[in-house]
């Protein structure tokens, strides 16, 4: 069965975007880019939310059009326009739309873990409001956290305020040249360690 992975940048102090939705912050340099080409090059589908599928569509679709862009950005921008795209909305039209994208316009934990259970490969999620969805319907099976060394003060928390504690155990870790930490966890079901 395919999984969930929810994977997101956040600062040491917990939050996925600045004020003004500000992810100016973000530390991706050559290294940490290849490194989510890599990661996310063998996915099945990008599981996204509007707002984060806005943005990358904003950008990535001609990204590698640019003479100066340095390779993995290149090569990022064909990952995302070739790989299929879900996009959770209640505001845009349900179906079919650009870049390889199906508008959805509600979580159905059922038809979820029907998809889960298709052939190919994992589901990489993102979007917090997304995820949040994800995490209280019980879908996501890892969650890969990058923490850039830097305290934002405030901001959009990574995990909102929830009733439901969900155990994880930490399967690895990495930490980047840059100083970024990538922090990986599986759920830690009944009967692990």
């Amino acid at each position: 069965m395919r999984k969930i992975s929810l994977m997101m940048t956040m600062s040491l102090d917990g939050y996925m975007e600045g004020p003004d939705r500000d992810i100016g912050w973000h530390m991706v340099d050559e290294e940490l880019h290849q490194h989510f080409n890599d990661t996310l090059r063998p996915l099945g589908a990008f599981l996204d939310g509007r707002v984060t599928h806005e943005l990358m569509a904003d950008f990535w679709p001609t990204a590698d059009a640019d003479p100066e862009a340095p390779a993995p950005i290149k090569e990022f921008a064909a990952i995302w326009r070739d790989k299929p795209k879900i996009v959770y909305s209640r505001t845009l039209p349900p179906g079919p739309a650009d870049w390889n994208t199906t508008i959805v316009p509600e979580v159905v934990a059922e038809e979820v873990r029907a998809l889960k259970e298709q052939p190919g490969g994992d589901l990489g999620l993102g979007g917090a409001d997304l995820a949040a969805t994800f995490l209280r319907l019980d879908l996501v099976d890892e969650i890969k956290v990058y923490v850039d060394p830097i305290l934002l003060g405030r901001g959009k928390p990574m995990f909102p305020v929830a009733d439901t504690r969900i155990a994880l155990r930490l399967v690895e870790n990495r930490t980047f040249g840059n100083g970024v930490v990538l922090l990986r966890y599986e759920r830690a079901r009944d009967g692990d360690a």
